[in-house]
């Protein structure tokens, strides 16, 4: 890396994404995913977390070449096939209350020429060996976190007038930027001082309590309704030693559960979704009574469609997320084509499962009483992107008054 202050930055980094990002107590045990290019932040992390007192560090490495050679020549039997000692694995992780952390830096489209249904087999089977992990990870049972690192591949996808190093350098620029690492700052202090702001605007939320919130902008009119009890989250969550995590690095959203069952109108995505390896282009999804009842894309539409009927709860939505468009990320003008950054550069909504902890007591709760709260339950929870400058939402209360919450996609 030409970088300046590269490895400063780096372990500045690396010590966020433990002592904030997944909060590492004495004793804890931490596992790490990583893409094998990002073996130096890695170690960082590794170092970090022992000094905090972990007792175990596990590196789960992947590798993007491998995978889509493993897709290319599968057949349908091993795609579907969930080995039993990945759910077990899954399931020890739990018991320990193994602190995850996934650091994401592939290219966002690298399963591009695989096959939809291939893909989608792949997809189907690993939410089933790791259901386990995903459970615990949606109640907040352990603390978890989503952060990004600078793969070439990825770097020249957003920066396509950079090659190699260059592109790579400025990916990592922008990640440190959105990250709050400089060379010479706190970030920790930075980091606390941001949560408290979503902290505020996610109590303002709770306290109008709202039935509705009504979308509208030149593409989308969409009403979602909240679940009963519903509790908006801003940055921060706690988990069930009672030790608070970051779980999303950048994050600039509050969020909360909509009401699987009273959502109605269009929704248009207004930034590319990368799913499973591949790219999901102009998202147009249209619901009525909870239900998606027609999805387009203008490219991934067969892998949109194969999402949308991984299950019954697949067809609804399990998050409502409120994002400014002044955001930091937002006003970058870059297309990040993954989704934990571009997420927070516009509000979201994700198809799928809801977090247990967006509804008062819901942790403690069953899926069927949750369900009855009007939280969606599914295998799947994916994140588009569906905000812009132009976006205006009213929030509108059991008595029918309607609360301006944004106008010109800023909260009012």
């Amino acid at each position: 890396m030409t970088l300046a202050n590269f490895d400063i930055l780096l372990k500045k980094y690396a010590d966020i994404i433990t002592a904030i990002g997944i909060n590492v107590q004495p004793g804890q045990d931490v596992l790490l995913a990583a893409e094998i290019d990002q073996s130096k932040l890695a170690h960082y992390i590794i170092d970090a977390a022992y000094a905090r007192g972990a007792n175990k560090v596990m590196v789960e490495w992947k590798d993007t070449y491998e995978n889509k050679e493993a897709l290319k020549h599968a057949d349908d039997a091993t795609l579907e096939n969930v080995p039993a000692w990945e759910t077990a694995r899954a399931e020890y992780l739990v018991s320990r209350n193994t602190s995850r952390i996934s650091l994401i830096s592939q290219d966002p489209d690298a399963l591009g020429e695989i096959a939809p249904d291939t893909v989608a087999k792949y997809a189907k089977a690993a939410a089933r060996a790791k259901k386990p992990l995903m459970e615990a990870t949606m109640n907040n049972d352990l603390s978890w976190l989503v952060v990004a690192g600078a793969g070439q591949a990825w770097a020249e996808k957003v920066f396509p007038n950079l090659q190699g190093e260059a592109a790579t350098d400025r990916l990592w620029e922008e990640i440190f930027k959105i990250t709050r690492i400089t060379a010479d700052n706190n970030p920790e202090a930075e980091w606390q001082a941001h949560i408290k702001k979503l902290t505020d605007k996610a109590a303002w939320m709770n306290e109008n309590n709202f039935k509705e919130l009504h979308y509208t902008s030149p593409i989308t009119d969409l009403t979602v309704g909240l679940a009963e009890d519903h509790h908006w989250e801003g940055a921060d969550s706690t988990d069930k030693q009672g030790n608070y995590f970051v779980a999303n690095m950048p994050t600039e959203e509050v969020f909360t559960s909509p009401d699987y069952r009273n959502i109605q109108g269009t929704v248009t995505a207004t930034k590319p979704l990368s799913y499973g390896g591949v790219l999901i282009n102009d998202i147009k999804l249209e619901f009525k009574d909870g239900k998606i009842i027609s999805a387009a894309a203008s490219t991934g539409e067969d892998v949109l469609k194969h999402l949308i009927a991984t299950d019954e709860g697949a067809k609804s939505l399990g998050e409502v997320s409120l994002v400014p468009d002044p955001s930091p990320i937002s006003q970058s003008g870059i297309v990040f084509y993954n989704t934990l950054i571009d997420e927070n550069a516009s509000d979201h909504l994700a198809i799928g499962a809801a977090y247990p902890f967006n509804i008062h007591n819901g942790t403690q709760m069953d899926a069927a009483a949750r369900q009855a709260k009007g939280q969606n339950l599914s295998d799947v929870h994916v994140d588009f992107m569906m905000g812009s400058a132009d976006m205006d939402i009213d929030g509108i209360k059991y008595d029918g008054t309607v609360v301006p919450v944004f106008r010109n996609g800023d909260w009012v």
